[in-house]
């Protein structure tokens, strides 16, 4: 339980505190550090910072500072400070913070307050006189108190502004002033050799020797006295700065013939509590930020300045006791001056990088710190709650709803649903009352939404009459069954279900819920309700699932949920009296069947979701098949792929020995047994694309068969066949029904070997494999134990380990991606025997990867099966085998890769067809080939050879996004771009290039990868940027030399880029330390090389003061090493101004051709880890212009298209396959929605 200062006022936290420090600049804005939160309305973020204000870059003033030694506790009457001065504007800073009081275990930060929450007790803005010694026109002063009520500390914030004023730096820096006293000085000793002109004197000298002067007061035991004829005083500083020189404490002598420095106490060290000491030692910083800021030319003959101040960010997090707080998962906090950070953080005195439970912390302690702005502080949760998709956070919004919590916009909506005016607090009780009763007495069945929202309205305006009156419960037959949302004519059980409905929306309803069905139970005289306000029951036990098909009248078990349910209706109106026992009936066949539609059903009475005859239609998941849900509803919609499916038998082949004789597919023959199940599956299809037009509801179901011949290929069920027939058990008869055996459960499927499975048929062309790896991606649709799913969201996948090659993996969960279990074919990367790429390219190193796709793995022949005229090697097991074989073959099918099952699915449409052509090595051409297919050529550069061409089918197009985010020209390019490969052991070049475009251009994201050192596979959520228009023309072969110029050009920046970014690196992070004192940092190379002079001037023996207690260094090196940080410095400039050049060229190079433009029309998406997840697809419809989200039995529109193209920071859903359309032809090509209701 979090104790607080219950005094009304908002605070905020110690992180957010800072923020708007940072953020502050009083100096220019008029605008100070916000504390308070505007009733009802969020507090804008403090990074809109206006035109002209400065965002402060504070740096460390170690000698003024107090810092709290790290993992310590503060002791009572401990007081612990930051100095700061903004390296930018040159204003000051100071947060001190004192334990005043007793300290308790219980001192933030701890267990309960994991931060300060400061409140804000004394705000004040002081004018001070330009002549006072620390020459602050204006002081700005704040003091905090932690809301904590065992926290005693107290916060001082103290901003002050530059002690240069724009007069005194004008003195120091205005060329003409400079030259005017150089030319006074002349004047005033002619005889003298002075200085010829300002050419050898400017600003960076004059500031340069004002900080020495100043640094020499400051540390010179003896004060010293500076002669004013000396040529450097005189022409740098002069007469005319002596009312600066006074004002920092410098005095002339009486004779006026010298200054003596300005007389400190150098005898005390820090931290400077001498009033002088510190204005000296803000001026000196102050100079350091000058003369930072000048050009880099004006040094060139000056000894650089030694002035490299540490940031004070850290410090500040110190002393407030928040430097390690707890944070999101992979935050990174970074600021961009031109988003705006969301206000609600703000309203909470929140940082947009803190963990939920921080978020919710912060809440916490503004709601109980001022409950008057109780509902804004629940809003900005809420908001916060959605926006950062975070579970934690929205299961508490949640549960403060039904607690009764509510936000300012439903305060708002309260009073906009009476019609009443949201600031008319002028209005009586009496008046907002009669306003809710009239209302009743015209729609009685909307009282319980009445109620609810004068509720709100009577805690807002703090009413206990309004509230009364809100909560006051039914007391009528009408009104019960009204606040029920009933009617007179629904039986008992549905009573309850309303009733149970109310209770779960909110809590704080159970009590009215309760005695309205009491009042209905008195009314009818209704045992059934009695019983259930009594036991919280309406039925007896479960029933038997056996006799409750008997009991509706049900002989087939396989019938669809809607059959069911009508059947259970007429069963209903037939004998209503038999309602308990027949819902008794239905709840055990849905809990049987795992069924959503029956229970949502049961819980509701409503047969179905409503559809529409102009609205997709939606397909329920079977068993872990939201991957096959979606592949299914894009397929619908390419509609030459729809006609030919819905017209199968134009297109079928004749199964004759002459046809199967030429029937080639993927480089190989194709059995007759292939065809014939390829032609079942393409009735299989047309039947659920015909349901898919015709159906009466929003979602169907689709058949297990048809997800069978998708998912399983012909190879694999023929495996899973042999290994169902060699198992000597089989699952134990249990008994019979009807003559039909009952199973005991199906043992998970065995583990497989690549070994296994034969990979290619005697006598068929053998083609080169490329072998998978844990990159590739993989699809697990099925459930591997004999559980039936329950409905929801996510699909949890369970598989046995597998064994390849005689070396057993470790278990992967990997609904989106998994290693498959034969080796794949891959045309486009099948070169010669001695061709392989190389370890060393660059690319490949830096973990590029994207290749075009050959022709997805083309399943390989059949081996060992028997002809058609001779029975198999064992008999099978009729109506055992037949059983197991829905769920045993699928769990088989969910260990498919996403490539294979695309591929079984363009490989089985293929045997069905007949072809319309052939290609020279006899491949067929049909269809599907001309849909989905595409031509690449691959090009090898070999040295003293001529160039190698191969031409070969691809459909789809691998991209990798594990390297990091990208845009989709990025990922395409590693698929075509040069690399080099191994070829006979001679390194050559390879490139690729598109010599036939696709109508339908697939694209496959890569996102599973395998991490090395730990032995386990990872998903790469890394975004991958999408257009909604690409142009592959950069791609194409028959582009001819212009094109290839452009690529060959692109290629050469790419490498320059990759050298670039390399020697960026290394300037950029180096590793070392500051001290003993200091952990190993990363610095740049320039400024290692600066810290290391800096460190060898000040141990250096002969210095101009006579300090003899150093160690001896040779003059020139120091300069040498600064010579050198420049150098390093300037390199780095250019090679970045290089690497910005490049990458404007790189993405104007390609911005004339436009002429292979092709649209956006379905991305599939997954959203988990690599062990589970779900799957969902976006389809666009062209001809309304809409997206579509397809998530199994749910079709919606997307009405923010950021859904699509942005990715969420956590658990983000990731696309994983995209399908690109011909632009020309996309009207011709696809079609999203494709209804047939007859009979309305």
């Amino acid at each position: 339980m979090i104790e607080v200062d219950t005094t009304s006022r908002p605070g905020k936290t110690a992180p957010r505190l800072i923020e708007d420090i940072v953020a502050s600049d009083p100096g220019r804005s008029g605008r100070d550090i916000p504390a308070d939160v505007s009733k009802q309305k969020p507090v804008l973020p403090e990074r809109n910072i206006s035109q002209g204000n400065c965002r402060h870059n504070f740096m460390d003033k170690p000698d003024q500072s107090i810092i709290p030694p790290l993992d310590s506790r503060p002791e009572l009457g401990a007081v612990y400070k930051v100095a700061s001065f903004c390296g930018d504007c040159r204003c000051h800073l100071l947060l001190k913070v004192e334990y005043l009081g007793e300290v308790t275990e219980g001192t933030c930060p701890s267990l309960e307050f994991p931060l300060h929450h400061f409140r804000r007790v004394k705000a004040r803005r002081r004018q001070v006189s330009a002549e006072n010694l620390l020459g602050e026109p204006w002081v700005e002063e704040h003091i905090f108190e932690c809301s904590s009520l065992v926290c005693s500390a107290v916060l001082t914030v103290v901003l002050s502004p530059p002690r240069l004023t724009p007069e005194f730096v004008a003195l120091l820096t205005d060329r003409e002033a400079i030259a005017e006293r150089i030319r006074r000085a002349e004047a005033d000793e002619p005889g003298r050799e002075w200085e010829s002109s300002g050419d050898q004197l400017g600003p960076y000298q004059v500031l340069s020797w004002l900080r020495q002067y100043i640094t020499d007061a400051m540390h010179i035991l003896q004060r010293k006295r500076i002669s004013a004829r000396n040529k450097k005083f005189a022409c740098a500083l002069g007469d005319d700065c002596r009312e600066l020189l006074e004002f920092l404490g410098f005095t002339p002598d009486e004779a006026q013939e010298a200054w003596w420095l300005p007389e400190v106490d150098a005898s005390h060290g820090p931290p400077f509590e001498d009033s002088l000491k510190v204005l000296l030692d803000d001026v000196e910083k102050e100079l350091g930020v000058l003369i930072s800021k000048r050009p880099h030319k004006e040094a060139s003959k000056e000894k650089p300045a030694n002035f490299h101040p540490m940031p004070s960010y850290k410090n500040m997090q110190r002393v407030l006791g928040c430097l390690e707080y707890e944070k999101r998962h992979s935050s990174r906090r970074q600021i961009d001056l031109t988003q705006d950070e969301n206000p609600n953080y703000a309203t909470l005195g929140a940082l947009s990088d803190f963990s939920d439970s921080l978020l919710s912390f912060a809440y916490d302690c503004q709601k109980i710190c001022d409950p008057e702005n109780a509902p804004c502080y629940f809003e900005s949760l809420r908001s916060l709650a959605e926006i950062r998709q975070s579970e934690p956070l929205s299961t508490k919004a949640a549960l403060l709803e039904s607690q009764g919590e509510f936000s300012s916009r439903d305060i708002t909506q309260a009073y906009e649903y009476f019609r009443l005016r949201a600031d008319g607090l002028d209005m009586e009780d009496d008046y907002i009352i009669g306003t809710y009763k009239s209302r009743v007495e015209d729609a009685p069945r909307q009282q319980a939404e009445m109620r609810e929202k004068l509720r709100i309205i009577g805690k807002a305006r703090r009413s206990e009459k309004i509230q009364y009156v809100a909560l006051n419960t039914v007391t009528t037959y009408e009104q019960a069954l009204a606040w029920l949302g009933a009617d007179a004519s629904m039986a008992d059980d549905f009573i309850v279900s309303y009733a149970i409905v109310k209770v779960g929306e909110s809590k704080a309803d159970e009590k009215i819920a309760r005695e309205a069905v009491r009042i209905i139970a008195e009314k009818r005289n209704s045992q059934v309700l009695r019983n259930w306000l009594k036991t919280g029951q309406t039925e007896n036990a479960d029933m038997d699932v056996g006799l409750a098909y008997s009991r509706l009248g049900i002989d087939d078990r396989t019938l669809d949920d809607d059959t069911i349910l009508t059947l259970f209706t007429l069963r209903v109106e037939d004998d209503p009296e038999q309602l308990i026992d027949l819902r008794a009936a239905l709840k055990a066949i849905g809990t049987e069947k795992s069924s959503y539609r029956i229970q949502s059903f049961l819980n509701t009475g409503k047969m179905s979701d409503q559809f529409s005859p102009d609205w997709p239609v939606g397909l329920e998941n079977i068993g872990n098949t939201c991957y096959l849900n979606s592949l299914l509803q894009f397929y619908f919609t390419v509609q030459p792929l729809r006609d030919l499916i819905l017209n199968f038998d134009q297109y079928k082949m004749d199964i004759s020995p002459e046809n199967l004789e030429k029937k080639k597919v993927g480089s190989r023959k194709v059995s007759r047994k292939e065809v014939e199940r390829a032609q079942k599956f393409a009735y299989e299809l047309q039947k659920l694309f015909r349901n898919l037009i015709t159906a009466r509801s929003s979602a169907i179901t689709p058949d297990y068969e048809l997800a069978r011949l998708t998912l399983i290929s012909s190879v694999n069920e023929e495996h899973y066949r042999r290994m169902s027939m060699a198992s000597a058990q089989g699952p134990p008869i249990l008994g019979e029904i009807n003559g039909v055996p009952i199973q005991g459960p199906v043992g998970p499927p065995q583990q497989t070997s690549e070994m296994d499975i034969d990979v290619e048929a005697p006598g068929s062309k053998s083609l080169e494999t490329i072998h998978s790896d844990a990159g590739s991606d993989a699809t697990l649709v099925g459930d591997a134990s004999d559980k039936q799913p329950t409905h929801g969201d996510a699909d949890f996948v369970m598989l046995d380990d597998y064994d390849i090659g005689g070396q057993t993996s470790p278990t992967i969960n990997d609904k989106e991606n998994h290693p498959p279990l034969y080796r794949t074919y891959d045309l486009v990367q099948m070169l010669s025997e001695s061709t392989q790429p190389t370890t060393s390219n660059e690319n490949m190193a830096s973990g590029k990867k994207g290749e075009p796709n050959g022709a997805p793995p083309t399943p390989p022949a059949e081996t060992n099966s028997c002809p058609p005229d001779r029975p198999p090697p064992i008999p099978p097991r009729p109506n055992l085998l037949e059983a197991q074989k829905p769920r045993g073959e699928l769990e088989m099918g969910a260990q498919q890769d996403v490539t294979e099952v695309i591929a079984n699915v363009l490989f089985q449409l293929e045997c069905a067809i007949k072809p319309t052509s052939f290609e020279a090595d006899g491949e067929q051409v049909d269809q599907i080939k001309q849909l989905f297919y595409g031509k690449t050529k691959s090009y090898i550069n070999k040295p003293g050879e001529a160039v190698r061409v191969k031409e070969e089918f691809f459909a789809d197009i691998k991209v990798d996004v594990a390297a990091g985010p990208r845009d989709i020209y990025s990922a395409l390019d590693g698929a075509f771009d040069e690399q080099q490969i191994d070829v006979d052991e001679t390194t050559a070049r390879q490139y690729h290039s598109i010599s036939h475009n696709p109508p339908i251009l697939q694209i496959q994201v890569q996102r599973v990868q395998f991490d090395k050192a730990k032995n386990t596979p990872y998903k790469a959520d890394s975004h991958l940027a999408l257009e909604k228009t690409i142009f592959l023309d950069r791609y194409m072969d028959s582009g001819g030399p212009a094109i290839m110029s452009l690529r060959e050009e692109t290629w050469q920046w790419k490498e320059q880029l990759l050298k670039l970014e390399r020697r960026k690196r290394e300037l950029m992070q180096t590793e070392a330390r500051y001290s003993t004192f200091f952990p190993l940092a990363k610095l740049s190379v320039a400024d290692l090389f600066s810290i290391t002079k800096d460190w060898l001037e000040d141990i250096q023996t002969a210095d101009e003061w006579g300090m003899d207690d150093g160690l001896a260094i040779g003059s020139d090196v120091p300069r040498a090493l600064e010579e050198e940080a420049e150098n390093a410095r300037k390199e780095l400039e250019l090679i970045e101004a290089r690497i910005e050049d490049l990458q404007m060229r790189l993405n104007e190079q390609f911005s004339g051709l436009r002429e292979r433009a092709y649209r956006l029309h379905s991305v599939f998406i997954h959203r988990g880890t690599v062990s589970f997840g779900h799957y969902w697809i976006y389809i666009y419809d062209f001809q309304r212009n809409i997206w579509r989200k397809y998530n199994d039995g749910y079709v919606t529109e997307v009405t923010d298209e950021t859904e699509v193209f942005e990715q969420e920071a956590n658990n983000p859903a990731t696309p994983y396959f995209l399908i690109y359309v011909q632009d020309q032809y996309r009207d011709e090509l696809v079609d999203a929605v494709c209804r047939d209701v007859t009979g309305e």
